[in-house]
């Protein structure tokens, strides 16, 4: 049946597996909407992600009613054998009309805002809402009475109307494949793309390639049953593998551009975190105190306490440090071959430790100390600090210049 297809080999082992087979992708996509179902209840109003909860949702619903035992049980409460075909048929062919759909919103914008959005979709809307339309008017006038749970499309491949049916769901299934596969690697090729979106993209391609495998070994199968061969394990045994990572490949490729960028900037929020540590520290041991602990605080709260504890503590200190000494400092980092912005961030680090060695600020020469770089660098100035032998070093090339407070090693 359609996907449902699975092997009647003689090891009741190989039918057991066959007949679970097509749970494993239902999973892998349930679990890929559940990943994605936060990011979709907290940006409701995004109507792109609306529409990818809803394709992972069909899809899902898909790999569900194509399992044998649900096959069973649809046509076992409705009293009508095989009616099953029509209803995995069309929602196969609403999911390829959905990603074919979404694929050209994502790409030229919503139809709200882009007419030639609004007319592909129209287009699609209509041919595959005839389509499905078709499938049943079909099955209605098929003559279908023993019931196939795994091999109907080669069981029936040359009964009556249920011959067109089969033929009609693959073609348009393979149709929505071809186009989608060409949209989607033809933006590929876009320039400037987020890197995020490539790879979700090539991930879609990737399943789409595979979803025109699938055809292929369906369409051979059933053409052979018309010529009088029996090709039935393409049909069988390959196109359900496909199918199943198929599945996972889309799943991934709709999922990845948003959850990687989201993990991406999780990721970016903690290394911030941690690298603020040297310089957090060492402002805690200015002010004789730290931060207070607070329970289920996430990463963005606590990137914003730590920073806003640094810039507090460090803007009273940034006032009265040795302005000279900062230029001693600078001077001598550019000496040993650092570049001058991370030179800027060690010459800061040596004046903080001095003023805060000193305990008052020394500004001999009547220099204003200037804070507004050193509060929006707090960044690079931490990750400084986490190199004592170079701020050793560049102090004491600043020391033999001039006069210097020996910075604390």
């Amino acid at each position: 049946m359609g996907f449902a297809d699975a092997a009647i080999g003689p090891a009741s082992s190989l039918s057991a597996f066959y007949t679970s087979f097509w749970w494993i992708p239902a999973g892998v996509l349930a679990a890929a909407l559940a990943i994605k179902l936060p990011t979709i209840i907290r940006l409701w109003t995004d109507p792109l992600l609306r529409a990818v909860g809803g394709l992972l949702l069909l899809a899902c619903a898909v790999f569900v009613f194509v399992a044998p035992s649900t096959i069973a049980r649809v046509n076992r409460v409705t009293g009508v054998p095989n009616i099953s075909a029509p209803l995995v048929y069309s929602l196969l062919t609403a999911f390829c009309a959905s990603c074919l759909v979404l694929i050209i919103a994502w790409r030229d914008g919503l139809p709200e805002h882009s007419p030639s959005t609004r007319r592909a979709t129209r287009w699609v809307v209509l041919v595959y809402g005839g389509v499905i339309a078709a499938l049943w008017v079909l099955f209605a006038l098929a003559d279908v009475p023993v019931e196939r749970t795994r091999d109907l499309d080669t069981y029936y491949a040359n009964t009556p109307f249920m011959r067109e049916e089969i033929l009609l769901y693959l073609l348009a299934h393979t149709t929505a494949v071809l186009i989608t596969s060409k949209l989607i690697w033809n933006w590929i090729r876009t320039e400037g793309l987020d890197a995020w979106l490539r790879w979700g993209l090539k991930f879609l391609g990737i399943g789409y390639a595979l979803n025109l495998a699938f055809d292929a070994a369906k369409l051979t199968a059933v053409g052979a049953r018309w010529s009088g061969n029996d090709l039935d394990w393409l049909s069988l045994h390959v196109a359900p593998a496909l199918a199943c990572l198929s599945a996972v490949s889309i799943a991934v490729g709709f999922i990845l551009p948003h959850a990687g960028q989201y993990l991406h900037e999780r990721w970016l929020i903690r290394v911030a975190h941690r690298q603020l540590r040297p310089l957090y520290l060492l402002m805690r041991t200015a002010h004789g105190s730290g931060l207070p602990l607070v329970l289920r605080a996430g990463p963005e709260l606590r990137l914003t306490r730590r920073e806003t504890f640094i810039r507090d503590v460090l803007l009273p200190l940034a006032r009265r440090t040795d302005e000279r000494l900062r230029e001693r400092s600078y001077d001598a980092a550019l000496g040993l071959g650092v570049p001058p912005e991370r030179a800027r961030a060690v010459a800061a680090a040596v004046v903080i430790l001095d003023a805060i060695a000193a305990g008052t600020g020394r500004d001999e020469g009547g220099h204003e100390a200037d804070t507004t770089e050193l509060l929006r660098e707090i960044g690079a100035v931490s990750r400084a600090l986490g190199h004592p032998d170079l701020l050793r070093r560049v102090r004491a090339r600043a020391m033999a210049s001039g006069d210097a407070v020996a910075v604390p090693e």
